[in-house]
């Protein structure tokens, strides 16, 4: 698909999910479509230091809980919401490039398994210091509207997608893929490695103190250490790689497959839920290395043998 044709099937796209609210009959289609957009907004920020410069976050959900934690806070007392979201993702990106010098000396699985731990050390201190449930005030509860959430997350999610498009044509993206081919090689092509690794990470986690701010927008109650969890990491993880590591659509096809098939697992099979799709995760994984792009560009690549 030429860039003008998918521009404009995206323009349409767009304007059809801005319509959703006018036509759903039920707050479910509201819902349903909500967790997809912010599912997409997170696996592609994910995306950008994993996919795009080859550096595995496993502590990805430390800057979702940083954003969401700031944003609830600022929120909760005063501050205009895209205000405190804002505060949040520069939060979540100060601490980032804080520690990001120092990770980004480890290599490989070192630096997977480092940024494990500093998101395990968030949750458990957030989780003794802010041990109560955190909770709207009854006011806010009463002008609760999921529309309004549902339009920031859609806003969010085109945002995103901007984003990630532009720096896959740009100059630094096609260093960090460099970066994320062969490191050594970037490094003696001339390739500023750790800049661009660094410019990465403070994308990738503004991006996701971003989706945290939404998260804690969205919600009326939760535990301040629910978005520290280690499950936001992993969701991200397993949305790109379903629908395509290291490309700008994978994650919103792995988005949209993770939560369908989340809600509908999690409703039949309440108890089996979680083993059947981490088969169906390793069939994929195992058959479509390039997940749901690749299986894409198969189907289209068949339908041209066919044609006459």
């Amino acid at each position: 698909m030429t860039r003008p044709r998918g521009l404009a099937l995206g323009v349409v796209v767009v304007a059809a999910l801005a319509a959703v609210p006018r036509v759903a009959r039920t707050d479910a289609e509201l819902n349903f479509l909500f967790l997809v957009l912010l599912s997409t907004t997170l696996a592609q920020s994910w995306n950008i230091v994993a996919g795009y410069a080859g550096q595995v976050n496993l502590g990805h959900a430390a800057f979702f809980g940083l954003g969401a934690l700031t944003t609830r806070t600022l929120w909760i007392g005063g501050t205009p919401v895209l205000l405190a979201m804002g505060a949040g993702a520069l939060v979540a990106t100060a601490f980032a490039l804080l520690i990001g010098v120092v990770a980004f000396r480890l290599r490989g699985a070192y630096f997977a398994i480092g940024t494990l731990a500093l998101g395990e050390i968030l949750r458990i201190t957030v989780g003794n210091v802010l041990a109560e449930i955190s909770t709207l005030p009854a006011a806010t509860i009463a002008s609760y509207r999921l529309a309004d959430r549902y339009y920031l997350a859609l806003a969010l999610a085109v945002a995103t997608l901007a984003v990630v498009g532009a720096l896959g044509r740009s100059r630094a993206g096609l260093g960090m893929q460099a970066i994320r081919e062969d490191e050594e090689a970037a490094e003696a092509s001339g390739v500023n490695a750790l800049g661009l690794k660094l410019l990465a990470l403070a994308l990738s986690t503004a991006l996701a103190g971003l989706a945290g701010g939404l998260f804690a927008y969205y919600h009326i109650s939760y535990y301040p250490s629910h978005p520290f969890g280690p499950h936001w990491t992993f969701d991200a993880l397993l949305i790109t790689y379903v629908g395509g590591v290291g490309t700008l659509h994978g994650p919103v096809l792995g988005a949209i497959f993770y939560v369908l098939l989340k809600e509908y697992l999690a409703v039949r099979w309440v108890d089996f839920h979680l083993l059947i799709f981490g088969a169906l995760f390793i069939g994929i994984v195992l058959l479509l290395p390039g997940g749901l792009v690749e299986a894409a560009a198969r189907l289209r690549a068949l339908a041209g043998r066919r044609a006459p």
